[in-house]
């Protein structure tokens, strides 16, 4: 979950800038999320296997990262149409594809998952690539919301697995929040900064708590916003009005509920409700369970607290 921006700016290093650096990623999950990491690396200069699961998934994927290549080179290089397609050639290139995980990490260097927020499926992932990859892999995540430790508990390489949590739109966002567990070895942990860092991106570090950074400061703020407009203390228009103009926010809280979708929202607070029963900021809010119930989702639905 993350702020909108409306500007594309890109960034781009080699990824082979220190020896026993991360060259070859496999990022599991061609989703929104994934194929967004995946063009980044591939951009950056990285060997990238994307992993779906089926034909048709990771023909929306490349196509999706061939779109979104086109746009940076339309605003990179507008003077330089020769480069420009260069640059796309190149970037593509780096960039295979396969339908089998256990295969795709057999010689890989980091695997980035970026499936569905559901930690029997993850578990079941990690699980199965830990027993194929090289001893000196490093496993990610790119949760929102899940414990890393959690999710790491299924594996044999605890010291070198880590959180990666990237920003929706990937090739945009700029910030790359780092997670280390009480696990995690100095050496992973460096060597994710160096990825993140070679990757265009600002990084940032948090230890595994819920929510890390942006999530854990953001979701409460949003289900204030929520909590304040089932009380009836004033309407979503005002709210979002009054935090846009009195703090500066390019979009008011319900509005930016809407636009991530109010189901996420609820998914995040419900996970850490269970978690954490006694957390005052995590507890359910009934208006949000009943426009979840109604399918009313926010921007992707057509309603959520406003129509569109």
């Amino acid at each position: 979950m993350a702020l909108p921006v409306l500007i594309l700016k890109s960034s781009f290093s080699s990824s082979a800038a220190m020896a026993g650096a991360i060259k070859h990623v496999t990022v599991i999950g061609g989703g929104l999320m994934g194929s967004g990491i995946a063009q980044v690396a591939a951009q950056t200069g990285h060997q990238v296997t994307l992993v779906e699961v089926n034909d048709a998934a990771l023909q929306k994927a490349h196509s999706s990262i061939q779109g979104s290549l086109q746009r940076v080179v339309k605003k990179l290089y507008k003077d330089k149409p020769a480069d420009g397609e260069k640059f796309l050639k190149e970037s593509l290139a780096r960039i295979t594809t396969s339908l089998n995980a256990e295969d795709a990490v057999k010689n890989t260097d980091l695997v980035v998952e970026a499936i569905v927020e559901n930690l029997r499926i993850k578990h079941k992932l990690f699980s199965s690539l830990d027993k194929v990859a090289p001893k000196h892999t490093i496993f990610a995540s790119n949760t929102s919301s899940l414990p890393i430790q959690d999710i790491a508990s299924v594996t044999n390489r605890k010291d070198r697995f880590g959180g990666l949590h990237f920003f929706n739109p990937v090739p945009v966002m700029k910030l790359l929040e780092v997670i280390r567990t009480p696990d995690t070895s100095d050496e992973t942990y460096e060597k994710m900064m160096e990825w993140g860092k070679n990757m265009g991106k600002t990084t940032v570090t948090c230890k595994d708590t819920p929510g890390f950074v942006v999530n854990r400061l953001l979701v409460p703020y949003l289900a204030e916003a929520l909590r304040m407009l089932e009380r009836g203390d004033a309407s979503a228009r005002d709210i979002d009005t009054a935090m846009k103009l009195g703090a500066g926010y390019p979009m008011g809280p319900l509005e930016l509920g809407d636009y991530v979708g109010l189901d996420t929202t609820k998914f995040i607070l419900d996970g850490w409700h269970k978690k954490f029963p006694n957390e005052q900021l995590f507890q359910p809010i009934p208006f949000l369970d009943k426009l979840v119930s109604e399918g009313k989702l926010g921007k992707k639905s057509g309603e959520g607290i406003y129509k569109y």
